[in-house]
């Protein structure tokens, strides 16, 4: 596994051009200039009086400064106080206490002045004050006597010290005190115990004070406290108090929560900006309560929350305006609660918004000093101009003041001056000095000359480019001795002079010129840049696994950069390898001799130029000689012992002590992070390193509070966490970076909304995060506007003009100041809406359901926001062909972008629409274009909106419809086509009658009795059929008796049909075509069953073609079926289709002698649902069942009857012989009295009592064969006659007893009819 290391350009780089950022801001010390205060003492100076006072003031300046001092607002003359001296070529003072002088003395407020001849600048007012430990002031305190259960405070009342103490309870062996939810310390130092117990009895509660500034720890005298139990009460009480007298104190009572501290319901406080607001609350009450804490209004601000001394604390970091508000805390237990509000004021001290900068103006120049603060009141701001305000500070004509800005115009050498702003309120004031210095300098390039980059290819290469001139310079680039100027994206120019390349290769090597020139002259300077290629392992040390005492070797080839010197070094645990002379190191591998146990780790490669550094590792196993136990591989155990170490602003060091690898060896370890300062509890991946290193140098962001841990990785799997590492709190700084996604979108025409995404907690870098919310209108010579906001994600302008251009920026800051310059986007104000119509709309028919509608686009002014498109609103005003008008629905159709045109699908044909175009934007529509009438032609009309067939006859049928509900046009006649269907559903010849449009009934005669028909009926325009309706009928049965004749032996239907009617006329199956000028086949027409369905259509063009029909399911992605169709025909019968589906279908020809073959449009229809047979089941009626109910009864007691009859017979002689030769089934019987003439054996008696036969009959001589005994339904009604109709109608007759005959081809297979059954017994 191998790391690479890129040192000077990562890191070396990096800093150099930081640094040169700032120094790029200075004045050459060379050059004059006035005094620049670098250096003081803090603002509030608490001293320790034991030692020497020091009070710092070190400035700079061309000449140098010389410095003078004020205590409480007077001069302070230094040389008459022989205690106190000032430093040389200095301005700080040093009281010398140590020589009998007292630090009360020295107590007052100091200003520093540096002066010099360009101007004189000041520090901040300097309170001195000597810290204080005082002693404890002597007391009696009395032992605290309490009852179990009650509540006590402990007071410790310490002493007032300078600054404040830190205080903390302790016992008499310096242990502290233990502490919990019921025993706490509140912040004013008192110990409160909500509840006391026994064994809070003890006679050394301390009270300790450490004040920090002196060292020292102050200690306030023993508290006794004594907690008497009830069961030691009663023993007392008993004790002195006789057997009969009645004792016993109350038991432990248990109460609802009382607040110790705060009293009373509400209080207030008030809190700075910035600070830490620290809330508290204190209940007794037993059991003890629980401590919770709301926010009323709102909710406790996340991420600055926390929660200390058992919650009893509400504690929030970096408080601003926005967490003023009512905080309520609720003291809970089994009984009740109590509650406190505490009313918090936010304040703030002023804070710097624009604090003024150093201004160098040349001879002639304008310029601005602006300073801009906030607070909470509103600071005051005032100007001094060298020390004295400005409003009695000689006058300067290049001068004037404008509240926070001055103004300087046309300045002059005598323009030099220090300028301080004094921002201030009740709670604090910020001192700035900012020097306007007037020069006039040629430019000077203060990089060294050919100074030498080298850098690693594919890392960013920075060239410096340090100057200063005034006028402000301007910095170009060259490379090469003639080269043209640096542009382009790849390359990086920044304001201070440097130029960055951002990937540097091989072909970036060479001269750069850095040119610098103002009006007063030019100057030149050339730095060398060198790519030199990385350093790399190419063949790395690989694992090992080696017996004891064996040999191993390790390899490590390396390639690099010829013009750099590489060394290798040989690492064992990233420590040297040991002094054995068993480990020989060649020059690209290392070899160890007679291995053993103690060789076992991790062996590292690392190979290190002035430039780079390359490293790689692999383990080394040792095992003992075989046999060798069974390995047990696991996941590695975590790692311990983490400790951080080089602790810097942006970076730290983590090392660990791995976990036991169990046998696989770690190949890598993960880091993981929590902010316990924004997102506690939260663990975050921060990086990754391989299995061989055990330290990692962390890249840290400021104002987080880190913890890490480790977790180690193998082959199977990956360890537990590491115990976290101790917290380390970086530092603030400014935002690194700015807030993303910034948007600008008006809401309302006059107003600009600017949006963008908050940094994250952790971005903030620091407390008090902001934004600073920039715009300007685009291609107006117009300033920046800008304004402050709090930490929230959007901000409105208002009183913008109505969708214009602008650009804008959002800038994060925090209380250190800003981040780097943001990008600028383009956003827009409101949109209105859109002001005028789209012109010259045009609407082209293309056919009865389509239209073409073309318009004029609307200015762009005028649309006044992003074009969306436009919208067509069209209508139907009426049908042409009825004449009558409907509720106006209006239908809307929008196209998108800037087109010019649209199709307006599905209108009705034959009718008469109206249409306006509209512009839309983001607003909304645009006023509506002159409504645009249009017409739609004629189309195939929909299908008749019912079909009847009545009154059904031997030989006739009478059809009734309905006109279509759509005629699209004006109908010219309806087509009626009908076939009879046979009982194979096979389909007979089709008839086509054509019927004038002003009919709607019609009477079929002479038709085939008992006959299924199957009818086509449709509607026609001048322009073609329409969608057909089909129905089914049967003609009813003969009652004569007359045989149907097979439909499969004549036509299936008489030679005349019906009589001749001026409203009907007959339409042969041969159809007399007219040729037309190119093929087609048209007019499609399925009438579709079960199974089945019969296609039919018209075809026009060349005889002597080949049809086929095409067909397939409906929706599916299946090849097309093919079926050949006669070439005489124009119908065809598909057979084998699957009930209730869905088909497509389509006809074509082939065979023309001109061009390719022709094939019509689909067309899809769907085949009916899977029916029953035709017949009704009669067994399954009631009557029927209830029939032959009476019939088996009857049959029964006929049964009854006769055995009873049998048994009164007299003699019934067993003749033994007899019964062993005849059937016993076939006996004579008597007819006189209808006996039997003898009598059956006992298994014909069994016999007898069986049910009849089905179908047995009693023929005339009262005898009964054997060979019919075998008879059944299966002889009776097996033919038509012995079927049922669909109308349940039994139309077959029964005609005696018959043999069995085979079955008749054209016959039913189905099941014979339960009628005959009963017919049996007629």
């Amino acid at each position: 596994m191998m790391k690479k290391k890129n040192i000077s350009a990562s890191k070396a780089s990096l800093v150099l051009f930081l640094c040169q950022m700032v120094s790029a801001l200075d004045v050459p010390l060379d050059l004059l200039q006035p005094p620049t205060i670098i250096q003081q003492s803090p603002k509030d100076y608490i001293v320790d009086p034991r030692e020497n006072i020091v009070i710092q003031c070190e400035a700079k300046g061309k000449p140098p400064p010389s410095f003078s001092w004020t205590r409480n607002g007077t001069h302070f003359d230094i040389d008459k106080d022989a205690l106190v001296t000032m430093k040389p070529n200095s301005g700080t003072l040093v009281v010398n206490i140590m020589n009998g002088g007292k630090a009360e003395a020295y107590e007052g407020v100091y200003q520093c002045t540096a002066r010099n001849e360009r101007g004189a600048a000041i520090s901040n007012n300097i309170v001195i004050r000597p810290s204080r430990s005082p002693l404890w002031t002597k007391e009696k305190l009395e032992p605290n006597h309490v009852r179990e259960g009650d509540s006590l405070v402990l007071h410790c009342r310490p002493p007032v010290g300078l600054p404040p103490p830190i205080i903390f309870w302790m016992d008499n062996a310096f242990q502290r005190l233990p502490q919990s939810e019921r025993v706490s310390q509140g912040l004013n130092g008192d110990l409160y115990f909500s509840n006391v117990q026994p064994e809070d009895t003890r006679e050394d509660y301390i009270c300790y004070a450490r004040f920090n500034h002196t060292q020292t720890i102050q200690q306030k005298q023993p508290i006794s406290v004594k907690v008497f139990s009830m069961d030691s009460l009663n023993d007392t009480i008993a004790a002195n108090l006789s057997d009969t007298d009645i004792y016993g104190a109350k038991p432990v009572t248990e109460r609802q929560p009382v607040l110790l501290t705060p009293t009373g319901s509400t209080s207030t406080k008030v809190e700075l900006r910035g600070n830490v607001l620290l809330l508290e609350c204190i209940a007794a009450g037993l059991p003890t309560p629980v401590i919770r804490w709301i926010k009323e209004g709102g909710e406790l601000p996340a991420n600055r929350t926390f929660f200390e001394n058992f919650k009893k604390t509400l504690k929030i970091i970096d408080v601003s305006e926005a967490d003023s508000g009512n905080y309520k805390c609720i003291a809970r237990n089994t009984l009740g609660s109590a509650h406190h509000v505490i009313s918090v004021t936010v304040k703030a001290a002023p804070y710097w918004i624009t604090a003024p900068r150093n201004l160098v103006l040349s001879p002639g120049e304008d310029g601005t000093l602006i300073c801009r603060a906030n607070g909470n009141p509103k600071p005051d701001i005032t100007w001094l101009a060298n020390g004295v305000p400005i409003a009695i500070a000689p006058e300067d004509p290049s001068r004037k003041v404008d509240g926070d800005t001055i103004i300087f115009s046309h300045v002059q050498e005598r323009s030099s001056a220090v300028y301080q702003c004094n921002a201030s309120n009740e709670y604090g004031y910020l001192l700035a000095n900012a020097f306007v210095n007037v020069l006039a300098e040629p430019p000077r390039i203060l990089t060294p000359a050919n100074k030498l980059y080298q850098v690693i290819a594919d890392s960013p290469a920075l060239l410096d480019c340090a100057y200063f001139g005034s006028p402000k310079p301007e910095i170009e680039w060259f490379k090469g001795v003639k080269g043209s100027i640096l542009r382009g994206n790849e390359y990086v120019f920044h304001d201070n002079g440097t130029l960055e390349i951002p990937v540097a290769q091989k072909d970036s090597t060479g001269t750069y010129t850095c040119v610098a020139r103002n009006e007063l002259g030019k100057i030149q300077n050339e730095v060398q840049l060198e790519v030199k290629d990385p350093t790399m392992i190419i063949k790395q040390p690989e694992y090992k696994v080696i017996q004891r005492y064996g040999q191993v070797s390790f390899e490590c080839i390396i390639k690099h950069d010829p013009t750099l010197l590489p060394t290798v070094v040989w690492l064992k645990d990233n420590d040297e390898l040991p002094d054995d002379e068993r480990f020989l190191v060649g020059k690209d591998n290392l070899t160890i001799m007679n291995v053993t146990d103690k060789d076992d780790g991790t062996y590292t490669c690392v190979v290190n130029t002035t430039l780079d550094s390359v490293s790689a590792s692999a383990v080394l196993t040792v095992v003992a000689a075989p046999p060798t136990p069974a390995i047990i591989y696991a996941r590695p155990n975590p790692p311990f012992d983490l400790e951080l170490t080089g602790q810097l602003e942006r970076s730290i060091e983590l090392s660990w002590v791995p976990g036991d690898e169990n046998n696989s060896p770690i190949t890598n370890f993960v880091i993981e992070f929590e902010d316990g300062l924004h997102e506690p509890g939260v663990w975050h991946y921060q990086t990754e390193v391989p299995g061989t290193q055990t330290t990692v140098q962390l890249k840290l962001s400021p104002y987080v509070n880190y913890s890490f841990r480790v977790i180690a990785v193998n082959e199977i799997g990956r360890s537990q966490p590491s115990e976290p590492s101790e917290q380390y709190l970086t530092k603030s700084a400014n935002p690194d970076e700015n807030p993303s996604n910034v948007q600008g979108i008006g809401s309302e025409p006059d107003n600009l909304v600017i949006t963008w995404e908050s940094l994250k907690g952790f971005q903030s870098n620091g407390p008090g995060l902001q934004y600073k919310v920039s715009w300007r209108q685009k291609d107006v010579d117009d300033e920046w506007t800008s304004v402050i906001v709090a930490n929230v994600s959007k901000y409105i302008v208002s009183g913008t003009p109505t969708f214009v251009p602008y650009e804008i920026k959002v800038q994060a800051l925090n209380d250190l100041g800003y981040a780097p310059e943001p990008l600028e986007v383009i956003g827009h104000s409101g949109e209105d809406l859109p002001m005028v119509a789209p012109g010259n709309v045009q609407v082209h028919v293309i056919n009865s359901t389509l239209a073409k509608v073309h318009w004029d686009p609307v200015p762009p002014k005028t649309v006044r926001g992003h074009l969306q498109g436009y919208k067509v609103y069209y209508w139907k005003v009426q049908s042409l062909s009825r004449r009558n008008r409907r509720h106006v629905e209006k239908k809307i159709l929008t196209f998108r972008g800037n087109k010019t045109f649209g199709m307006l699908p599905g209108l009705e044909p034959y009718s008469s629409y109206k249409l306006n175009v509209r512009v839309v934007n983001g607003k909304g529509e645009g006023p509506a274009s002159p409504d645009k009438v249009f017409k739609t032609p004629e189309g195939v009309p929909s299908s008749p909106s019912f079909l009847k067939i009545t009154n059904p006859t031997l030989d006739s049928l009478t059809l009734e419809w309905g006109s279509p509900t759509h005629p699209n046009g004006v109908l010219t006649s309806y087509i009626l086509k009908f076939q009879p269907i046979n009982n194979t559903h096979e389909l007979g010849p089709l008839v086509e009658i054509r019927i004038p449009a002003n009919e709607s009934s019609l009477i079929l005669k002479n038709l085939n009795y008992s006959t299924r028909y199957k009818f086509y009926f449709n509607a026609q325009t001048s322009v073609g059929s329409g969608s057909q309706i089909t129905e089914e009928a049967v003609t009813i049965m003969d009652e004569a008796g007359i045989l149907r004749p097979a439909v499969g032996a004549g036509k299936g239907y008489s030679e005349t049909l019906f009589a001749t009617s001026p409203v009907m006329h007959i339409v042969r199956p041969t159809f007399y075509k007219v040729q037309p000028l190119y093929p087609r086949i048209r007019n499609v027409t399925t009438a579709a069953a079960e199974t089945y369905a019969n296609i039919s259509w018209e075809y026009e063009g060349p005889d002597h073609v080949n049809f086929y029909v095409e067909y397939g399911v409906a929706g599916s992605k299946e090849d097309w079926k093919k079926e050949i169709v006669n070439a005489s025909r124009s119908f065809f019968v598909l057979k084998g289709l699957t009930p209730g589906t869905a088909y497509k279908v389509r006809v074509g020809a082939e065979g023309l002698s001109q061009g390719p073959g022709v094939r019509s449009s689909e067309d899809v229809f769907e085949t009916g649902p899977a029916m029953a047979s035709r017949q009704v089941d009669i067994a399954t009626q009631g009557w029927f069942i209830g029939l032959m109910c009476a019939v088996a009864l009857l049959i029964l007691i006929l049964l009854i009857v006769c055995f009873i009859r049998r048994n009164k017979g007299g003699k019934y002689p067993v003749k033994e012989k007899e019964d062993a030769h005849a059937d016993p089934e076939i006996q004579p019987m008597k007819e006189d009295d209808g006996t039997f003439g003898e009598y059956r054996s006992l298994e014909s008696d069994a016999e007898d009592h069986k049910p009849l036969k089905k179908g047995s009959r009693t023929p005339s001589d009262r005898t009964v064969k054997k060979e019919d005994s075998d008879d059944s339904l299966v002889d009776y009604g097996e033919g038509v006659n012995g079927q049922f109709n669909e109308d349940g109608s039994f139309i077959g007759q029964y005609s005696g007893k018959k043999e069995k005959e085979p079955a008749e081809g054209n016959e039913s297979s189905e099941a014979p009819s339960p009628v005959n059954a009963m017919n049996s017994f007629v």
